[in-house]
């Protein structure tokens, strides 16, 4: 199979960028990673639940490092292509709404400026 691109070279690519950061801003990168664990600790959804929502959240955002890394994650922790599939299709749904209810404002703006 073709892939669009070398997946696991850019996981280890951002890995190395997210460690330079590191060093030239600890705080930034520290408070990064205790907001990344804080869903851990309350114990309410599971690591590979928590994993399929990131995907879900990775494509809205359009963040191929987040999609890298979180894939990897979700695939380590026993995620099916399936379910990745499903959470996925939560995803698009959800994009579609948005840009539906952002369709509305829009059509709102345009007859405010029709009415100026």
């Amino acid at each position: 199979m073709t892939h669009m691109m070398d997946w696991n070279a850019y996981r280890a690519q951002i890995g190395a960028g997210v460690g330079e950061m590191g060093k030239l801003s600890p705080d930034t990168v520290r408070g990064y990673m205790t907001l990344g664990g804080a869903g851990a600790k309350t114990g309410h959804l599971d690591a590979k639940t928590r994993e399929l929502i990131a995907l879900a959240v990775a494509i809205s955002l359009r963040c191929d490092g987040c999609i890298t890394v979180h894939a990897d994650a979700a695939n380590k922790l026993g995620a099916t292509k399936e379910e990745v599939a499903e959470a996925l299709g939560v995803a698009v749904s959800i994009n579609a709404g948005a840009a539906l209810v952002y369709s509305t404002r829009t059509l709102d703006a345009f007859a405010v400026a029709q009415e100026a």
